[in-house]
């Protein structure tokens, strides 16, 4: 088991869960696209500088720019907004349903692509890990509806995993800083041309909200740790475990959500928490080692 690269994962997503209440709160004042627009702004901004800071030989002119912005538009920015249009058709719990559902693609882009084998072990290690995370979202059974807005939200995190695979597979030779710096442009680039559009139709989405001090803080947690700080421990984590593994992780998004609300005063969930273990023994059962043949042995 890759202790170092599930440290990673599991950092990215508590990381990535810290954002939600924050943009709850911006969200109060913000539309949808502007927000994530000047989320996606702040953190290239910070990623630019940490290059500048860390990592002095890396050239900005001579990076694959090109390539880096349509994985990361492709990836994370279309698929934040297939994931968002799903939610407006049905419901936060059918999209977050459809978002547990992503281990499912990075596993079959593994088999496919990499040539990976499933176990009987590790594939009852993926129904764990998926029936554990639809508890930690909330998800009970009856209560979503299945449609085109479903469809939508798991074609959405088929896109995440194609992107945070290609993002590792096609950039061997850069470290995760520059990896995330280069896909965070397209990101960015992606969300910038929705955030024009909206504001010359003048939809409320593009609506800026104030920016006082309260609000800075906000961005900075939003931005900084739920984006910038988490992109780049998850690609870490994809690189160290595979995109099958380290998307495990991602379904305990809303356990570390609740933990976090909880710690400001909101209620526990233990059916949140029973997902979340349930979720963690999936997660460690697909990573222990399998046994060899005697054929292998004697080899």
């Amino acid at each position: 088991m890759n202790i170092r690269g599930n440290i990673y994962g599991a950092t990215a997503i508590i990381l990535f869960a810290s954002g939600f209440p924050a943009a709850d709160q911006l969200l109060e004042t913000w539309g949808i696209i502007s927000l994530i627009t000047l989320r996606n702004f702040l953190a290239l901004l910070v990623m630019v500088l940490l290059i500048f800071l860390l990592e002095r030989s890396v050239v900005l002119r001579e990076l694959p720019w090109v390539s880096g912005f349509w994985i990361g538009g492709m990836g994370f920015g279309f698929g934040s907004l297939l994931l968002l249009i799903a939610q407006a058709m049905t419901d936060a719990t059918t999209a977050a349903l459809a978002a547990a559902a992503m281990p499912l693609f990075a596993v079959g882009l593994e088999v496919t692509l990499d040539g990976r084998r499933l176990s009987g072990r590790f594939v009852l290690a993926v129904a764990m890990v998926l029936s554990g995370g639809a508890l930690a979202a909330g998800v009970i059974p009856g209560t979503s509806s299945i449609g085109a807005g479903f469809a939508l939200g798991l074609f959405a995190s088929g896109i995440f995993a194609w992107g945070s695979r290609k993002t590792v597979k096609s950039f061997p030779t850069l470290s995760p800083l520059v990896r995330t710096t280069i896909t965070t442009s397209g990101m960015f680039g992606f969300m910038a041309v929705l955030c024009l559009t909206a504001i010359f139709f003048e939809h409320s989405w593009s609506t800026v909200g104030s920016l006082d001090l309260s609000n800075l803080k906000l961005l900075f947690i939003y931005a900084f740790l739920g984006l910038a700080l988490s992109q780049i421990f998850w690609i870490k984590a994809v690189e160290d475990v595979g995109i099958g593994i380290a998307s495990f992780h991602l379904n305990a998004a809303p356990f570390y959500v609740m933990i976090i609300v909880f710690l400001l005063g909101s209620e526990w969930n233990w059916m949140q928490a029973l997902g979340a273990a349930i979720l963690t023994v999936g997660t460690l059962l697909a990573q222990l080692p399998e046994k060899r043949s005697d054929h292998e042995n004697i080899r």
